[in-house]
């Protein structure tokens, strides 16, 4: 039905998809891997219409297809439900679900408020949704707004004439597992009237949903298989060059932490999400915080790092008290890497070498202007250390892979000298092979005696990184687990006590 053939496409020092033939097939879901710059996103922007190939085809039904532009795309039947999502939070669900096609609901120059939610309504019935198409956005949950997503790309694609193709970019990266078997059920539903490209990182949930599975690498595709054929083990081989080792979370690398105690945390307080938590860090630990969303995890690591203020008890680095503020954190030695590192980690407009200065500005900056010299040098060093895959450190943060930005992150703390560093889900939006790389690096921290506290994707991330896991549930710690290297907890002696 869609085929993309020998397409290629350059950028200024990058050749970012090398000769690349995929077909999509009428009411099939294929699965898309390949590690962070393996060129899955500049594929998908080809086919939403944010670029134009350099050489090679696209057909779809025999015919050649020419994408102008995003919205060219949704009226060719080709529409996309982003990961960062496209929703915008102060408009309604209705709004939302048509915007830039409000016209048939136009009585006289204005909007027909119960005709556009009658059509909303019938939309999202399509992802059985029940919502009230006039409720705003921002009162939704993350998979909630993920099912409008869906609903606004079934709508769009679907009046094209055609099967619709609906391109889907880590749908479940933020979702938790009761929301991804939610939307698994209602993409396997829908395949009968759609076509999906699923985009993951996650292994294991692309093989259970997809029926044919194409893996990406350097910007080629180097294999296409049925994925009832594929194992979580050949893909892994496939995409990062190099088998899937018993060591993936460097648990080799683990040493017993310190006896210095780097953060303390008394009574910690915050309304009813958050309920007179104790606990303390070592230096040279990794601490896992686990729960379910709701259990208190994520107020607990903003709370750390200065965002939010207790109502009752205190943080403290050594003898002094943290002050709820990001500037006292980080003058106090901690540094934050939040779960939405796009929105809050990095100012993305900017270069890789401002990103990584901006905390300490005093160290390149001669009478309070910026010696750029001195800030590309110290770009370029922290570039080599950690590996980071860019032009060079002038190169807009925008256009790195997920795993690269990942790691412009930590290297921001890294330089501004972090001796406590709150991880929000590090690794979430990363392939596997960008995932070992932040495991080396945390190892790597805590060697030089650096206090982590962890807070991860998956429980099997946490137990193999950590030294010890708080469990939480309801605000409250409800056990603090040991986790020495060749005794980790399972995940079923840690589930007990999230529910």
């Amino acid at each position: 039905m869609l085929i993309l053939n020998h397409i290629t496409k350059r950028f200024p020092g990058v050749l970012a998809l090398d000769d690349v033939s995929i077909e999509i097939r009428p009411n099939e879901i294929v699965g898309l891997i390949g590690e962070n710059g393996a060129g899955k996103s500049t594929l998908m922007k080809l086919l939403t219409g944010g670029y134009r190939q350099d050489s090679g085809e696209i057909l779809r039904n025999g015919e050649p297809l020419v994408i102008r532009n995003p919205r060219d795309a949704t009226a060719k039947g080709i529409a996309m439900v982003y990961q960062e999502q496209s929703i915008l939070p102060n408009l309604t669900v209705a709004e939302n679900l048509f915007l830039g096609r409000e016209e048939p609901f136009m009585t006289f120059g204005r909007l027909n408020w119960s005709k556009l939610k009658r059509a909303a309504a019938a939309e999202l019935a399509t992802v059985h949704l029940d919502v009230d198409p006039l409720d705003l956005c921002e009162e939704l949950s993350f998979g909630q707004r993920q099912m409008v997503e869906l609903a606004k790309a079934l709508s769009l694609a679907s009046h094209s004439g055609d099967t619709p193709v609906i391109l889907l970019d880590e749908p479940t990266s933020v979702l938790e597992a009761a929301e991804i078997d939610i939307l698994f059920r209602l993409v396997r539903e829908l395949k009968s009237r759609a076509s999906f490209v699923f985009v993951s990182h996650r292994l294991d949930e692309l093989l259970s949903l997809s029926d044919r599975v194409y893996v990406m690498k350097d910007g080629k595709v180097v294999a296409g298989m049925q994925a009832a054929d594929a194992s979580v083990t050949q893909l892994h081989e496939l995409m990062v060059g190099r088998t899937m080792g018993g060591q993936y979370y460097r648990e080799n690398l683990q040493k017993p932490y310190r006896a210095e105690v780097a953060l303390s945390v008394r009574n910690a307080s915050v309304g009813q999400t958050l309920r007179n938590v104790s606990f303390d860090v070592h230096r040279g630990e990794v601490f896992g915080v686990a729960g379910v969303v709701g259990s208190g995890r994520e107020e607990l690591c903003r709370v750390i790092a200065g965002l939010e203020a207790l109502d009752t008890g205190e943080v403290r680095v050594g003898e002094t008290r943290l002050t709820p503020s990001a500037r006292h954190a980080v003058e106090l030695g901690i540094g934050y890497v939040p779960r939405e590192r796009k929105v809050e980690g990095l100012v993305t407009q900017m270069s890789v070498a401002e990103n990584l200065t901006l905390p300490r500005l005093s160290a390149v900056s001669r009478g309070g202007v910026v010696d750029k010299r001195a800030e590309r040098a110290l770009a370029n060093e922290w570039i080599e250390r950690l590996h980071i895959k860019t032009p060079g450190p002038s190169a807009s943060c925008r256009n790195l892979s997920g795993g690269n930005q990942q790691k412009v992150v930590l290297a921001k703390w890294r330089f501004t000298g972090s001796r406590i560093l709150v991880l929000d889900h590090p690794t979430r939006g990363l392939d596997v092979g960008a995932n070992e790389e932040v495991y080396q690096l945390i190892r790597e921290l805590t060697d030089e005696g650096v206090a982590v506290v962890l807070t991860g994707d998956t429980l099997e991330e946490i137990l193999g990184l950590s030294h010890r896991v708080m469990v939480m549930r309801d605000g409250r710690a409800q056990i603090i687990l040991p986790c020495e290297v060749g005794s980790k907890p399972s995940q079923v002696d840690v589930v007990e006590h999230m529910v």
